[in-house]
């Protein structure tokens, strides 16, 4: 998933679309996503709830 948004995702990433891209559930997704957030690889654009989206840290 990293390698998708480095050649150029287009639109907002969100917990649904990384479950739906990787094939994997809602729990599953939101975890990868905390993950990268603890290890500094993605950030939580504004929002909250459903309207949460992440980003890429360059």
């Amino acid at each position: 998933m990293i390698n998708k948004m480095q050649e150029g995702f287009f639109g907002k990433l969100t917990s649904s679309k990384w479950a739906k891209i990787t094939k994997c559930s809602q729990d599953t997704a939101g975890r990868d996503i905390s993950d990268l957030i603890a290890k500094g690889m993605l950030m939580k654009e504004g929002g909250g709830g459903r309207s949460s989206a992440y980003s890429l840290v360059w």
